[in-house]
């Protein structure tokens, strides 16, 4: 039975509070018009490796970062520290250290097949873009925290929560019309210990965020159907 003064907007689940979601839905018209609207939208979204040093309120930044931050996570542990890094000085030094390994895959560690398959992206083992960009987001996996005595507790499926807060980020970029390049020289080692991270953090993924260079150029690239990409039984 529920009690008089129970709030009906509030449920106690194995001793946890549950609110009420409001949730949003639409008629069949009007969800084909949005998602067609949001995939023409989202397919604009290029990868640019050229760009301008106009600058970036930070207020933006934070704005992009708590976007991200709303991604789904292994029970909700939140497995990710966001670094956002507009100092000059900083950025020039995670340059120096991610071309210093970006030299050593483009000449030993790199295939034929693998800088064949790059050619098109007219990439290459400089990066300048890390300079330029107004911010640099360092994204770091947290693949486990401390307990108050010290010991290690495990995170779940970090790699996938992160991912996805990664590929939100990404849309949260586009969203505010900048533009951005997901780069990860390998190893990343460097970025933890330049940005003096804790020991439970491991560099994920590097993103320049900005404006465009103008003009700006991108390969001509044709995305897979969707034929090639999804099954439908």
């Amino acid at each position: 039975m529920k009690r008089a003064n129970q709030d009906p907007d509030e449920k106690i689940i194995n001793g946890f509070k549950h609110i009420r979601h409001e949730h949003e839905s639409y008629s069949t018209e009007e969800m084909i018009r949005r998602s067609s609207e949001f995939y023409h939208w989202l397919d604009h979204r290029r990868s640019i490796r050229e760009f301008c040093d106009r600058p970036v309120p930070k207020e933006v930044i934070e704005n992009i970062i708590k976007a991200a931050s709303t991604a789904p996570s292994g029970a909700h542990k939140q497995p990710w520290t966001f670094c956002a890094v507009s100092d000059p000085a900083l950025k020039s030094k995670i340059r120096e250290a991610a071309e210093k390994e970006e030299k050593e895959s483009y000449e030993h560690r790199m295939g034929e097949r693998w800088k064949n398959d790059l050619a098109p992206m007219a990439t290459d083992m400089h990066k300048p873009f890390l300079d330029i960009a107004p911010w640099l987001i360092i994204v770091c996996k947290r693949p486990y925290e401390f307990a108050p005595d010290g010991s290690k507790i495990n995170n779940y499926y970090v790699n996938e929560s992160v991912g996805i807060a990664c590929g939100m980020l990404i849309t949260a970029i586009h969203q505010a019309g900048l533009v951005t390049l997901t780069h990860t020289p390998s190893p990343m080692r460097f970025l933890t210990q330049l940005l003096g991270r804790p020991e439970n953090e491991r560099a994920f993924l590097l993103l320049p965020v900005g404006y465009p260079n103008e003009p700006v150029y991108v390969p001509d690239l044709k995305r897979k159907g969707l034929d090639e990409i999804a099954v439908f039984t």
